[in-house]
């Protein structure tokens, strides 16, 4: 909600000497941010892309509210995915505590816009780990100055694009293609602990954490994502 496809520069400069690779932009980063949306309206624009593109099937990666929409991309268009990389995302649902956290947040950030010092101080401790907002400034420094620039709109229908949404643990066991995750040790978002369901009901997932990261760990931790990745990209079949 708060990202965009710039995220994950550093996977795609590394990995573009051996696969295509492409990123793209959410709802939320383009012009119909300011409209209503769920996961699977997600999923449909990338089919979409995907056809636009004349790309058949790919190992699909997602951050976060990403990762829940590949979950369902996977379960709407499996002949489009070879496999699946799920960094910082999880297929349980949030909690009541939780989506009435996030609802008032995400009212917040529409009335006082996202560069509100409140805002910014509350996306910061959240998007990133101990040891990048300690360390990195740098890079917190970076995405702080890009969350300026988003209209309120753009992340309040974000954020309710996924609130809401159901359990998707029972349908793990049909999702039978490749899957890794990837979790931040220091993801205060989403612990560590709420991947462990996912990882037991998928027939075939493994797990990669990120000891110094948090819920951005491709650009917290880059060389550690993208050598999960590439190890990943050596056992799916393409």
């Amino acid at each position: 909600m708060l990202m965009d496809r710039t995220l994950f520069n550093p996977q795609l400069a590394a990995l573009s000497d051996n696969y295509r690779t492409i990123s793209y932009d959410l709802r939320a980063r383009t012009d119909r941010y300011n409209e209503s949306y769920n996961l699977e309206d997600l999923a449909a624009d990338l089919n979409a892309l995907l056809d636009a593109l004349h790309i058949e099937s790919v190992v699909l990666a997602g951050i976060s509210m990403g990762g829940f929409m590949a979950l369902r991309f996977a379960e709407h268009y499996p002949q489009r995915v070879n496999g699946l990389v799920l960094i910082n995302s999880m297929a349980e649902p949030h909690t009541e505590a939780e989506r009435e956290e996030y609802s008032a947040l995400a009212k917040r950030v529409l009335d006082e816009g996202v560069q509100s010092e409140r805002v910014r101080h509350i996306a910061r401790t959240k998007m990133f780990g101990e040891t990048t907002l300690e360390d990195n400034h740098t890079i917190v420094d970076h995405w702080e100055k890009r969350w300026a620039t988003y209209p309120p709109e753009s992340v309040y229908h974000a954020m309710h694009s996924w609130i809401d949404r159901s359990d998707y643990t029972h349908k793990l066991p049909n999702i039978e293609i490749p899957v890794l995750s990837i979790h931040g040790k220091e993801n205060t978002v989403l612990a560590l602990k709420r991947t462990e369901s996912m990882l037991n009901t998928l027939p075939d997932a493994r797990q990669t954490v990120v000891s110094a990261a948090g819920h951005s760990a491709p650009v917290e931790q880059p060389d550690e994502v993208t050598d999960a990745i590439r190890e990943f990209l050596s056992e799916v079949a393409l």
